[in-house]
């Protein structure tokens, strides 16, 4: 009888430990690495290999970037890390218009909210977080202590950089003499994500796969972690940027869009 309420007082105690609520929240910090290339061109052709060496001295403050990712289970927020200009100690202003704001993302309710300054002018970009229909692959690599595996996929371009503008995409969106409108540019992406950390999270826009994204490929740009703290002492504080008109990203591009036609049209007007 002794050893009959000594087993059960075990499977008890078994059942209530099993059972006692996790109070330490998972949470994380992931450190990125960006790299992007530059085409110069048929303008890069008329230059000699030392005013290439200049120009992309120049311009390795938008080339090579560094950013932070923190996350726990559902939310994340994506900051790029300050940086001075390497030659002029100041940071990029002009740059900085068309590039990414702050992202912060919560995918149990698809929310995506970006803040995004534009000549400016504060913008609170509030959409769904962005759709990818991943394939998932077989091949694995290490990145640091993590296996990893690959995932690839196909994106337009403009859902991609809906924050950016170009001359360029502006000209190639409309159609040709005979009505014809241009194909629709795709962005191939390779990811590599690990299981070992089960978020569905990645730097930038990216995520949706088993595993906290690691490294992406996506046009001339790829990031890699660098480094990952895990549950770190300190409690990371996840929350979305607040300040800015609010605003959809077809909306936003709308805006960009009009504003830059708006500035061309000025600058003729006072040259004429």
């Amino acid at each position: 009888m002794k050893a009959l309420l000594l087993k059960l007082s075990c499977l008890s105690f078994i059942f209530l430990f099993s059972f006692t609520p996790d109070t330490q929240e998972f949470q994380g910090k992931a450190y990125y690495m960006a790299k992007s290339t530059m085409d110069l061109g048929s303008w890069g052709a008329r230059m000699s290999e030392a005013q290439k060496k200049q120009v992309m001295a120049r311009l390795k403050n938008r080339l090579e970037k560094t950013y932070v990712l923190s996350f726990d289970k559902t939310s994340s927020v994506f900051n790029e890390e300050d940086k001075l200009d390497a030659m002029s100690g100041a940071t990029d202003s002009w740059g900085q218009n068309f590039t990414q704001g702050e992202i912060f993302k919560n995918v149990k309710e698809n929310a995506l909210v970006q803040s995004q300054e534009f000549y400016g002018k504060q913008f609170l970009v509030k959409d769904k977080v962005q759709e990818f229909q991943w394939q998932l692959g077989k091949e694995s690599k290490m990145i640091g202590n993590y296996m990893c595996f690959k995932a690839t996929t196909a994106v337009p371009s403009q859902e991609l950089e809906w924050y950016n503008f170009s001359w360029g995409e502006l000209r190639q969106a409309k159609p040709d003499s005979t009505g014809t409108v241009p194909e629709i540019k795709m962005t191939q992406i390779e990811a590599w994500y690990t299981p070992q950390i089960p978020v569905s999270h990645g730097p930038s826009e990216y995520g949706g796969l088993p595993g906290l994204i690691l490294e992406v490929s996506a046009g001339n740009t790829t990031m890699v972690c660098t480094k990952i703290v895990l549950n770190p002492e300190e409690k990371i504080k996840i929350e979305a940027p607040s300040k800015g008109k609010e605003i959809t990203k077809a909306a936003y591009k709308e805006t960009i869009t009009t504003k830059m036609m708006e500035m061309r049209n000025n600058r003729g007007r006072r040259r004429g």
